[in-house]
């Protein structure tokens, strides 16, 4: 270990959570389009169509005063200002809350469990601060996301909890970082500017996917069982490529000379379930592990902002290495030999993908689904499958103006014999929203829609190696950053939560995005022709303004108020009964101030597809996002991922020990991203 540590300051870019992109087009101005589009109120559910022109038309400020403070479970229960008797959502809303600590309506309970660091596997090393990276590879990994639970044998009270970890925060991974100056996106360097290779390879085994076996106590207490199909997959764990790209020569590296292997899973944000029963977890905000110093860049890295600079700086840690240098230069994507089989230059290729594990065999390889295409891809899901019939799923790309997509697979599903390989054949396409309501799924293949040799697609493979340039080619409509999707399980409506852009202009302001400068974001929903999933035109409607009273609407144009008003909507959720779970991730430096002071800390709302009643349900700690969401199959027991508390604390303040959260632990403990599961004290379902 080095004399002293001094702080790497963090890609700025990556702290504003921005891409280097090209901008979008010009389009038509707003209050023109609405003008034209709401003439057609058969599209439109209630008022939406007067709300729109009313929120953008301004607004006088009204509303009633926001609650203050937190209620728990036990609390004296607000006044409720809805219906219970006739509503899908059978709750109190909490009010917002700035409290270092989670809130749930009055009749619930809530526990933490498998917080970061919980030992799962392995020889099960207790959680300490100064656990050594061999011990973390065998501990629950840090940063809580995309969540499933997978009951065993249709058990409600016993299965396997499969979640991602989206990344981890060096200065509270690491003993050593005491007393410096970080910030959430910096890392700690050695005097010489290097990084030290036990505290790089400790953050590597905090990424990646946990599957642990959990039980319902006969006290209600869920509790980890030391289980064989226990396991953690890391940034190290080996993969395989299938699909188009599998054997490539453009994923051909010193470590896969052959182009068919791949080396760990990084920045697993969102999720899937498969009809099949995998799961899939996806590759998000990749791009922030990996450096290009020099030589040509091919699109499939510029398009998506890999360059000079990046976040977490591991390939400093290969001049330290000795014989394992290769772990971390494999991050400098520099080409350094005389091929690509001797160096890394086509590394950053082997991530932005979906990436299928089954949580039943622990001895798999998780595989990476090229055909479901290359880029910051939130999620995915499915929509309901059909004996006979293509698998279809739904995928959105987490940055400004960037795309919604589609996969339908070229062979039908049958349940008997469903296995991954459904995801390797068949079509991807982009999303059109047209400023009238309707709108077009853009096939992306060589040879359609402007995709030919003449401008880098002349295969399959270039296609999905750079999905976000052939979706540009395409004609695809740029969102407001594309996040979480659900279907309706009734309906089959697909909604998608588009968490913000405050880069779009007003003259880009149109549609399914029709707020310049949008801080607070939107949830859109649309009907597949014919409610046919495998449709390639749907009709659209924007379900949710997210904002306060002056900005916010719901579905029959009512102003939110202080039981629902909420910003930046996020994750995403159906349960059984169609109450649809919201989650909010208002960024660590934008919490509890400038336009979002009046919504507290991050939250969990429930909406009524059908009415558009909206209702606030949990309340995060300072700093964190709430992330993943699931019920058992009784639904008697929700799993939701309460993500980096105490993010939101200054370098300075860090450096001083005054953090803005102890969560979970209390007291002067560090924060710790867990899971937290809720319960009703009289046992019935969540929400109802």
């Amino acid at each position: 270990m080095p004399d002293r540590l001094i702080p790497g300051p963090a890609d700025p870019s990556f702290v504003a959570n921005e891409e280097p992109l090209r901008e979008p087009t010009a389009q038509p101005d707003f209050q023109q389009v609405v003008s034209a589009r709401y003439q057609r109120r058969e599209l439109l559910v209630g008022s939406m169509g007067f709300a729109l022109a009313a929120v953008f038309g301004g607004l006088s400020r009204s509303g009633p005063a926001l609650a203050a403070g937190a209620i728990v479970a036990d609390g004296a229960a607000p006044k409720a200002t809805h219906d219970l008797r006739t509503s899908k959502l059978g709750f109190v809303a909490v009010p917002t809350s700035n409290a270092d600590g989670i809130t749930v309506p009055p009749g619930y309970r809530a526990q933490v469990l498998l917080p970061w660091g919980e030992p799962i596997c392995g020889d099960y090393p207790p959680f300490a601060i100064n656990n050594t990276a061999a011990e973390q590879a065998q501990q629950m990994g840090s940063h809580h996301d995309g969540m499933h639970f997978f009951p065993l044998q249709g058990s409600s009270t016993d299965g396997l909890l499969v979640l991602n970890h989206e990344y981890a925060e060096s200065r509270f991974l690491h003993a050593a970082a005491e007393g410096l100056k970080l910030s959430a996106f910096d890392v700690p360097l050695r005097a010489d500017g290097s990084r030290d290779p036990e505290q790089v390879l400790k953050e590597m085994y905090a990424h990646g996917v946990s599957i642990v076996r959990i039980r319902r106590e006969g006290n209600g207490q869920w509790q980890p069982l030391r289980d064989p199909l226990n396991r953690r997959i890391t940034a190290l764990t080996p993969t395989v490529f299938s699909g188009p790209l599998h054997g490539d020569p453009r994923l051909q590296t010193a470590y896969s000379a052959d182009g068919i292997r791949g080396r760990g899973t990084l920045n697993n944000c969102a999720h899937g379930v498969t009809p099949w029963g995998t799961y899939l977890s996806c590759e998000e905000n990749w791009r922030y592990y990996f450096v290009r110093e020099q030589g040509e860049m091919p699109a499939s890295l510029s398009r998506y902002g890999v360059g000079p600079l990046n976040a977490w700086r591991w390939h400093l840690a290969a001049v330290n290495a000795g014989e394992a240098s290769a772990q971390y230069a494999r991050f400098d994507a520099t080409p350094r030999a005389d091929s690509p089989r001797g160096d890394f230059r086509n590394e950053p290729h082997g991530f932005g993908w979906v990436v299928e594990i089954d949580p039943f065999d622990s001895t798999s390889t998780p595989v990476k689904r090229t055909h479901l295409g290359r880029f910051a891809h939130e999620g995915v899901v499915f929509a309901p499958a059909r004996e006979g019939e293509p698998v279809v799923l739904y995928s959105g790309d987490d940055s400004m103006f960037e795309y919604i997509y589609k996969f339908v697979s070229a062979k039908p599903y049958h349940a008997a014999t469903a296995c991954g390989s459904l995801l390797d054949e068949g079509t991807l396409y982009a999303a059109r929203f047209d400023s009238d309501g309707n709108g077009e799924w853009l096939a992306l293949a060589p040879g359609v829609n402007g995709l030919g040799a003449e401008n880098g697609f002349a295969t399959l493979a270039d296609v999905l190696l750079n999905t976000r340039g052939a979706a540009d080619v395409a004609g695809a409509t740029p969102m407001d950053r594309p996040e979480w999707g659900a279907v309706d399980p009734a309906t089959g409506q697909v909604y998608f939560t588009l968490t913000k852009n405050t880069r779009r202009t007003p003259g880009e302001a149109v549609g399914a995005n029709p707020r310049a400068k949008n801080a607070m974001g939107q949830i859109v929903r649309w009907s597949e022709a014919g409610n046919d999933h495998v449709a390639t035109t749907f009709v659209w409607e924007l379900f949710l303004l997210a904002g306060d009273a002056d900005s916010g609407r719901d579905l029959r144009g009512r102003p939110l108020d202080a039981d629902n008003l909420f910003a930046n909507p996020d994750g995403l959720w159906f349960d059984a009964d169609r109450r649809l779970w919201i989650q909010t991730d208002i960024s660590d430096e934008e919490q509890n101030r400038g336009l979002y002071r009046p919504m507290g800390n991050n939250a969990m709302l429930a909406a009524d597809p059908d009415t558009g009643e909206l209702r606030r349900f949990f309340t995060a700690p300072p700093g964190a996002e709430i992330s993943g969401v699931v019920t058992t199959p009784d639904q008697t027991t929700m799993f939701i991922n309460v993500q980096h508390p105490g993010s939101s604390t200054r370098a300075q303040d860090f450096a001083a020990g005054r953090l803005d959260s102890h969560w979970p632990g209390g007291g002067s403990a560090l924060p710790r991203s867990a899971t937290v599961v809720i319960t009703r004290e009289c046992g019935g379902k969540i929400g109802a």
